[in-house]
């Protein structure tokens, strides 16, 4: 793969680009105003040999095209915060908006491949990260990012000579670190396990650009030609696309028709009084201690609340934070997404507020806002929100991978029963902010919601994280089989 671009041996001479630089930053600034306009971001990821002239190829982009709009993301050895949370985590937080450029230099190529070199993974091992690097591009990709892979390469012989003469000059010599020294040792190794990377990597919508790095000039104007070529291409092919691309379905359009799973749940289950307050305080105990021995072994927890408006989610959530340290956990409230987050792809903003190791974070409604309420009210085109389910289970595996334990509950009514509540709600002064008009227009939507939650337990439920359904019209019963839920799964989880 690299033998073939050292025997073509590219250069530039200065005279050649000191006339042709001027025209490509003209045609950059130019470009990147009408990515302003778009409705997709560019993420470009700058890897290479050490010495190839990765930093100097990250300044001039930012030189060359308005700082304003640019993001530089440099990742070194994970921090302690980074290291107890899933691995694309510090990658999905800085994220570039639409219409901007994230440019990334130590990605989340970077480990995997220093890993293999130094023999602390087999192939096996890294293929199989490979293999989620894919998934997280394809997610990206499928949302419209653009991603622009370059490698800067240079043989043996020549990263050897731009070393010593980094070395040598004292205003560089501080970018030659012991680190690189050492990987010349381990050039070979480098380049194997480099060429088993971009083959796994490289796709016909995500090539990687390989360029000879030996000269200068050369590497510079190939760089900026790429990015160039490659955001006009997009910004074309998105603009073809727009044409024919599917408009969100109308409201309350839903293409399934399968067995009721919410039909099958007994809601005349409930609690007396005195049961309830004795079955509260054991759990809530038992919780309690459960969560310690959970943050001593740096075991978080994730746990998701959806059902119907009123459905009481908002009660079992107290009744779980009473036996937790208000130090360990957080409540997330998820409403419409803001502009912030709706400049990015949907699961940016849960990526967020992912717990460090041995804490607690509870979603009040969540990512399954795409196959419910994107859904059904027609927020989002069909294919979009059709692969959300491979989307949300790829999410939920890569925080599982991590040992994050994952908990899903369904709060369930009747429709009486939800009346019940709304008009109970109207009549208690505190609790009258709960209900607003928009929770009545629901109710119209009862039967399409009822055909979209079946599908997306179906579709969404694994055995690692399943979907737990609480009958809910008693809400005492309701409380306490979250409780006893959660309590169950910590036991199995910690041993």
């Amino acid at each position: 793969m690299f033998e073939k671009v050292e025997e073509l041996g590219h250069t530039l001479k200065k005279s050649d680009y000191d006339e042709q630089l001027p025209e490509l930053r003209r045609q950059l600034l130019i470009i990147q105003q009408k990515l302003r306009q778009m409705d997709f971001p560019v993420i470009i990821l700058i890897s290479g040999v050490d010495g190839g002239g990765k930093g100097e190829a990250i300044n001039l982009l930012n030189e060359w095209m308005d700082p304003h709009y640019v993001q530089t993301n440099a990742f070194d050895d994970p921090s302690d915060e980074e290291k107890e949370r899933p691995e694309f985590w510090r990658f999905w937080r800085t994220l570039p908006a639409k219409g901007t450029i994230g440019i990334y230099t130590g990605s989340w190529y970077s480990e995997p491949l220093s890993r293999r070199v130094h023999q602390e993974i087999n192939d096996e091992q890294l293929q199989s990260g490979l293999m989620h690097i894919r998934q997280l591009e394809q997610l990206l990709i499928d949302d419209g990012a653009l991603i622009i892979k370059c490698w800067l390469h240079l043989g043996r012989d020549a990263q050897k000579k731009r070393l010593k003469k980094l070395e040598k000059n004292p205003e560089t010599s501080w970018r030659v670190t012991s680190r690189d020294k050492k990987h010349l040792e381990t050039y070979d190794e480098f380049i194997s396990a480099a060429e088993k990377v971009l083959s796994g990597t490289g796709t016909g919508i995500s090539p990687w650009l390989i360029i000879d790095g030996t000269d200068k000039h050369y590497r510079r104007l190939a760089i900026g030609r790429h990015v160039l070529d490659s955001i006009s291409r997009h910004i074309e092919q998105r603009g073809a696309d727009r044409g024919g691309i599917e408009k969100p379905a109308a409201p309350g359009v839903i293409n399934i028709a399968q067995h009721n799973l919410l039909d099958t749940l007994d809601l005349t289950l409930k609690l007396e009084e005195k049961t309830y307050h004795e079955q509260l305080r054991f759990y809530q105990g038992k919780l309690s201690k459960l969560a310690r021995l959970a943050r001593q072994k740096k075991r978080s927890s994730i746990l998701v609340f959806e059902g119907w408006d009123a459905g009481g989610k908002g009660g079992a959530i107290r009744r779980l934070i009473h036996a937790l340290d208000a130090r360990n956990y957080r409540v997330i409230p998820v409403c419409a997404p803001t502009d912030e987050e709706r400049s990015r792809h949907y699961l940016w903003r849960f990526w967020r507020h992912i717990p460090r190791a041995g804490k607690i974070t509870i979603y009040d409604r969540s990512w399954y806002g795409r196959v419910l309420v994107e859904r059904v009210e027609g927020f989002t085109a069909e294919c979009e929100w059709q692969r959300g389910y491979s989307e949300i289970v790829n999410f939920e595996e890569e925080l599982m991978r991590d040992g994050i334990i994952i908990l899903k509950f369904w709060l369930h009514i009747d429709k009486d029963e939800q009346l019940r509540r709304f008009q109970s709600r109207e009549q208690i002064s505190y609790k009258q902010y709960k209900i607003t008009d928009e929770d009545y227009r629901n109710r119209e939507q009862w039967a399409a919601y009822e055909l979209a939650v079946n599908e997306m337990i179906a579709r969404t439920s694994t055995l690692a994280a399943p979907w737990t359904l609480v009958e809910g019209n008693d809400k005492k019963y309701a409380r306490i089989k979250v409780l006893k839920s959660y309590c169950e799964r910590l036991e199995s989880a910690l041993g």
